[in-house]
Order: structure tokens, then sequence, then C-alpha cells
């Protein structure tokens, strides 16, 4: 297979072509003949022009690529190694929503040959792989898995915003079926990737180990969560307790937060639906998970305390909230957890105005339901600083000062603003 590839007698398809898909699919393009399939005709038709909806990656590195963009499954008849890289959000109940996934896998199963490649790169629980994936395609395509087919999973390291740590500098995990299939993948992924290739032994390991990466990361944000919920009652600030505790060397330094996105924020709960299935119901991953979707809660609470030790008037008070995407200087706002602040603020009748430099407008009043304001106004009983965008590093207190009313709160989620604001009553996590 990877000789085929490699002389263009073969094609990849990319399928789904998001903040995973897309940088994939463009550097395979380099060396390889690439379909990149996607449901959206309009984000096809953007691409087409160069242009990455998710504003990730610039109009260059679409250059001297060999790939075309589509939204026609037919296409996908020409291929022979195919990357599934859709995403596996969770439900209104927090449970693993599969449905992309394997609406993917049934597309593939129409188009799929003997002697073929699926990759998944979509982040799933332990087994989902074998015993969701690999069954719908036999199911659709009539060929037997193995025999028929082969099947791996290389787990994507993608980090929206991050220039430094991208695809091809990070190693990448590869795992196949069997012997042929875990060589011929990581031949084809060492190719594109310089940091080099982590072979796993087998499907369920590779699976296991993305997703504990998120879920460790998780737990170690959780905990300190919960410790700045701890010394703010205590009276001391989380982050000047942290840059004491770091100055021993095996300290590691996280930080507190609204733990949002896609990955962070949604991996754990694929574990933990996994281990439920097995019998097992875990104890840290939940607790961890909890503390981390009450932040957003809790910050909005303490807010409206501040606000009401001030004397002010709760109900029809006026606060600003900066940022609503997941992370800084990124328009990604899936699963974001200043949602959850804004909407506990408006449980508490508090009029509240949203800007975001990045968000797409549209997107959030589709997606939550909540409007951007054009412009930041005055007057405002308390800011809150909920996203470390650039734009907001560079502002000063005497600018928050003048968008306040007299006895304005600043609420400075990561802490950005430390030794900085001194007039404002000041609080972070």
């Amino acid at each position: 297979m990877f000789e085929k590839l490699k002389n263009k007698q073969a094609k990849i398809a990319v399928i789904g072509l998001g903040y995973v898909g897309l940088p994939l699919a463009l550097e395979f393009a380099k060396k390889y003949s690439v379909i990149g399939y996607d449901i959206k005709e309009e984000n096809i038709q953007k691409l087409k022009q160069k242009i990455d909806p998710s504003e990730e990656v610039p109009p260059e590195a679409f250059e001297g690529t060999d790939i075309e963009f589509t939204s026609n499954p037919e296409k996908l008849k020409e291929a022979s190694f195919y990357i599934v890289a859709v995403p596996t959000p969770i439900d209104e109940h927090k449970e693993p929503d599969l449905k992309p996934l394997l609406s993917a896998c049934s597309t593939v199963g129409k188009y799929i040959d003997k002697g073929d490649y699926v990759v998944f790169e979509s982040t799933v629980y332990p087994g989902c792989t074998e015993e969701d994936c690999v069954p719908v395609i036999e199911k659709t395509s009539g060929l037997k898995y193995i025999k028929d087919f082969k099947v791996g999973y290389s787990p994507e390291r993608i980090n929206p915003g991050d220039k430094v740590h991208t695809l091809t500098n990070v190693v990448k995990i590869t795992s196949g079926c069997d012997e042929e299939s875990s060589e011929e993948i990581a031949k084809l992924y060492a190719s594109i990737v310089k940091a080099g290739i982590f072979k796993a032994s087998s499907i369920k390991v590779a699976e296991a180990a993305k997703i504990i990466e998120n879920t460790q990361r998780d737990v170690n944000i959780a905990l300190m969560n919960e410790l700045s919920i701890i010394f703010n009652k205590i009276g001391i600030n989380t982050y000047e307790v942290i840059e004491a505790a770091a100055t021993k060397w095996n300290f590691l330094r996280f930080s507190p937060g609204l733990v949002g996105g896609h990955c962070i924020g949604v991996d754990p709960y694929y574990l933990v639906y996994k281990a439920r299935e097995l019998g097992y119901h875990p104890q840290v991953i939940t607790a961890g998970r909890s503390i981390n979707d009450y932040m957003g809660q809790y910050v909005a609470q303490e807010t409206v305390k501040l606000m009401a030790a001030k004397d002010k008037n709760i109900i029809g008070s006026k606060v600003l909230v900066m940022g609503i995407t997941f992370k800084e200087n990124i328009k990604d706002i899936r699963n974001t957890k200043v949602v959850d602040l804004i909407n506990e603020l408006k449980a508490f009748k508090v009029e509240v105005d949203v800007v975001d430099p990045y968000a797409d407008p549209q997107e959030v009043e589709n997606e939550y339901g909540i409007k951007l304001s054009k412009s930041i106004g005055k007057n405002y009983n308390a800011i809150i600083v909920a996203v470390a965008h650039n734009q907001y590093k560079n502002l000063d207190e005497d600018y928050f000062l003048s968008i306040s009313n007299k006895d304005g709160i600043f609420i400075d989620v990561k802490g950005i603003f430390k030794d900085k604001i001194k007039k404002m009553l000041y609080w972070s996590l």
C-alpha cells in the first residue's frame, strides 16, 4: 500500500476537513494524491479558494499540493487509503455521540475495495474502532475485516492555535490491525512527521493513549480549580501559590481555568462511558469532570457576591464578559465553558454584554443563543476577562476604569492582570 501511494498509483482520502483533517490532508498532499472530503459544501467552496473555514491554516499551506476538495461521496471510490477525522462529541447526557463517526464509516463502506486501508484519527474510547466502526464498514461493504481490508488508528494531536506543536513536529502514534498494516501505516505517517513515529502494540493501546493524554490534563486542572476555590476562602491568590510551589523541581505547573473545547472537556467522558460499560465506576475522573464543569458557574457566583458586597443592585446590573472562545487567540467556540458563566449571570437577572475579537457572531448565536455585542459600552458594574486573547493583554487599568462605573469590579479568570490592577476590586481564580 505504501509503495502504491508513493508512486501515486493509489490515492488517500481524508474524511472530515476541520481542525484535524485539513492540516493532515494538506501535509499528505505535498507528497501524495489526496481527496479531501467534507459534507459541508460551503466549506468545500472556501477550501477551493485556499481559505480555511477554521482560520487555522494559512493560504500558502495550500500551495504545491496534489489535492481535490469535494463534498461528493462518489469521488471516494477513487481512494484506497481512507483517513477518518470527523468530530466525536458528547450528547446532552454527556455520553459519546458516535453519529458523525458511524456515518463516516457507512460512507467509507460504500466505496471501499478489497485491499484498502481505513485509519481513524477521531478520539474514541478503547475498543471503539474494532467494536463499533469496523462492523459498520463490514455491513455496508460486504467485505471482511483483516481478510479483505485493513484498519488502523492514529490519534490526532492537533492543538488549535498552537503554531509550535504542529502536525509534523509532534511524535505520531500509529497502530494497525495486524503486523502488515501496522508497518504500512507507520511508514506512511513517518513520511510526513519529522518528529517520528511511535508504533503502538495494538489499536486499543493507541486509542487508550490518546484518551488518557487529555484525561490526565483534565484531572490536573481540576485539582488546581479545587485548590483555587479553597485559596479563595482562605484569602490568598492561587497564582501566587503556584509561583511559590513551582520553585520545586518536580512540581507540575498547571493553572486553574475554564476547561472547554473539543478535547479536554469531552474525552474523559468517553473513558468514563467505557469503564461503566465494563462495570467499573471511575471516581477520580468523574470528580475532576464535575469540578471543571462547575467552574463557569463558580466564577459567575463569585462575581455576583462581590457586586453584592459593594452594595450594587444585582438585578439589572451590567457586566461585560470579554472572550467566549474555548481558548485564547482562536475562533473555536466548541464546548466553551464561558457560556456557563454567561448563563449563570443571566440567571441572576444580570445584563450581560459579550465581546470577542475572534468568535463568529452568527456561529455563537446559532450554537448558544448568545448575541455578541458589536462594541464595548460604558458603566459596567463588573468586567470579566474570561479568555486571555492577546488583544486583551495589551489593555491597561485606565481603559477598564473608563468603561466601569464607580467601584467597578475586575474579574481576571486566567490571572493575566495579576499585579496590574490596583484601583479596581480585583479577583481571579
